[in-house]
């Protein structure tokens, strides 16, 4: 997972409802919003645009998809919110970046939270982004964090006109975008099983420590991604349940099939947590077997040495009447009885399948 930049802004406890306080990772680029308006003939794209302009190309036989790029201006937040008639509640949920996915039905639009999942470019990380998606009539607007998303596919079958997209209401295009950020969970999901397979290889090669923190990496991923999905699910499930009015009872049948693929997300990351919970067990048994290994080969050798140890004891004593040491062969005579006796203690154990 990416690790966080610095924050900006907080919850502040007494605040008034529908206060616009960004919550989220600082950020110094400026907010900008693009608009893509199409029918079955007509497709056109108006990007970098003000949010009055966004408002002012809603038209009543289209469908206008506004994509904003960054919730952090609050000027920009309560222009669209006063253009299209959102809620402040809706929108203090947009700027605070640290919501857990949900739908909201209000007056005349819906309101979705997901997050954003998509693979790093340059590492192995995995890097989220909270995305929030108003649907009114005739209109979706997404809300990104920053810019770039995983949205490049539906605006190529946005840009088709041969393709079902463009003969269907907004209410499609927001399954189409829900689709696609749970599709390149998929593709993270992948990712993450290569990461597993790869640890069980190094896990059963021998125990190291950058296999435990790896294991742990994987493991964090994991729970961030179940955290993601499962009320993902439970919100796509609740406007199945409703039926809501902006969706078309024929468009129910998509959503119907991206809840599908939530659930199997989650049953593959289920599968994944138990195979890292496995490996994380591996680990510590590989661990506790090399320990017993080195104490099992140490305790032998001190075994060995203790009846040296006493020999060498005796004969250190400083009496005068041993006549041992008064012979010319007493030296070498101790050494080699020393010696057979670690040679016969190392038979033993051989033959006991100590050793």
């Amino acid at each position: 997972m990416r690790h966080k930049k610095k924050r900006r802004g907080s919850r502040r406890p007494g605040v008034s409802p529908g206060s616009l306080i960004y919550v989220g990772e600082e950020r110094l680029d400026p907010a900008g919003i693009d608009v893509i308006r199409y029918d079955p003939e007509t497709i056109s794209e108006h990007p970098g645009v003000t949010a009055r302009a966004a408002a002012g190309l809603r038209a009543v036989s289209s469908v206008t998809w506004i994509n904003v790029r960054g919730v952090h201006d609050a000027s920009v937040m309560e222009e669209l919110g006063q253009a299209f008639g959102l809620h402040p509640l809706l929108l203090e949920d947009v700027v605070h970046t640290d919501q857990r996915p949900k739908l909201e039905a209000y007056d005349d639009h819906l309101f979705l939270v997901t997050k954003m999942i998509r693979l790093s470019d340059s590492s192995q990380d995995i890097e989220a982004e909270q995305l929030s998606l108003v649907l009114g009539d005739g209109y979706v607007i997404s809300f990104q964090e920053t810019s770039g998303d995983v949205f490049d596919p539906v605006r190529h079958r946005v840009r088709n006109s041969r393709v079902r997209i463009r003969s269907l209401g907004a209410d499609y295009l927001l399954y189409a975008l829900v689709d696609a950020v749970v599709d390149h969970y998929f593709l993270v999901l992948d990712r993450l099983a290569d990461r597993s397979e790869r640890l069980e290889a190094d896990v059963f090669a021998g125990p190291a420590g950058r296999s435990l923190e790896e294991i742990q990496r994987l493991k964090h991923d994991l729970i961030f991604l179940r955290r993601s999905v499962w009320p993902l699910r439970e919100a796509l499930s609740t406007l199945l349940r409703e039926e809501a009015s902006l969706v078309d009872g024929r468009n129910l049948v998509f959503f119907r099939d991206v809840y599908d693929h939530t659930i199997h997300v989650l049953d593959t990351v289920e599968a994944l947590r138990d195979t890292t919970s496995g490996l994380l067990d591996i680990y510590l048994s590989a661990a506790s077997n090399r320990l017993n290994e080195v104490m099992k080969l140490l305790t032998i050798i001190a075994t060995i040495f203790i009846p040296l140890t006493f020999i060498a004891g005796v004969y250190g004593m400083n009496f005068e009447h041993m006549p041992e040491l008064h012979w010319p062969w007493a030296y070498p005579a101790v050494l080699g009885g020393m010696a057979l006796v670690a040679l016969g203690m190392l038979a033993f154990f051989r033959r006991r399948g100590w050793l």
